[in-house]
């Protein structure tokens, strides 16, 4: 079992540490185009464009200074840099080695790093549109489709954009949502379905023996006292994890 994750635009900035090393990240191969896109922060500047490009705000505007310094930042290991609703729950530094040796983190910045490759902060979502370039799930879906190995069961928990740039071949793909349900009426809510991911996450990544089927994986969320439902569409299969509310 592969489980792919999405970064966190929430990040703990590391505060002491050797830079990144891009020799030393996984995947090799995708060194040429993260130096091409640290060029390409590097070159922003810190400016009304550059938040425009970055699809920030004004108030995010400390998230340029932390780009303009990404090559020279302190690094640490990609399970402690991302924090967000997901990684809360998921408690990646936490898990097992042999169960974070089965995890992929996508980014906007790196394509995929493994939870033990040390890297700054950073800003770079894959909605970012930097000049010269074209959007970023085209820029990198040709590097990781030769890159990523992928085949039997994919867990991926990955959002929209992120899943744009890398479809896993030859695999079994299962996705995760989080629904509320009141009155018979099912909703969606943001924060909800990256909690309910991060849960999945780590009680498939736990589990013994390794779930190797949609169907397996239903199973362990379901013993852990959960409302579950597992459908099969024709981009895959689709786990709903659904909460009762009122």
């Amino acid at each position: 079992m592969l489980v792919l994750l999405p970064p966190s635009e929430g990040k703990t900035a590391p505060r002491r540490g050797a830079p990144v090393d891009l020799a030393k990240l996984s995947f090799p191969e995708l060194t040429e185009r993260r130096e091409a896109l640290l060029d390409a922060l590097g070159a922003l500047g810190t400016g009304e464009a550059a938040l425009t490009a970055l699809g920030l705000s004004a108030t995010q505007a400390g998230e340029l200074e932390r780009n303009a310094s990404v090559r020279t930042a302190p690094a640490a290991a990609a399970s402690k840099v991302y924090t967000g609703v997901l990684f809360e729950h998921l408690r990646l530094a936490g898990l097992p080695a042999s169960a974070r040796r089965r995890v992929l983190i996508a980014s906007g910045l790196w394509g995929f790093t493994r939870p033990g490759d040390r890297i700054p902060a950073y800003r770079l979502s894959i909605s970012a549109r930097l000049p010269g370039f074209p959007g970023l799930a085209s820029y990198w879906r040709p590097a990781l489709q030769e890159a990523i190995p992928a085949s039997g069961l994919v867990l991926d928990l990955r959002s929209g954009g992120y899943a744009a740039a890398f479809a896993p071949r030859d695999a079994t793909v299962l996705a995760v949502r989080g629904l509320t349900e009141r009155a018979g009426e099912r909703t969606v809510v943001s924060h909800m379905v990256k909690a309910t991911r991060g849960d999945v996450a780590r009680l498939a990544l736990e589990a013994t023996p390794v779930p190797r089927t949609p169907q397996a994986v239903a199973e362990v969320v379901a013993a852990s006292g959960r409302r579950v439902e597992l459908t099969r569409g024709k981009s895959g299969w689709s786990l709903d994890v659904i909460d009762s509310a009122g």
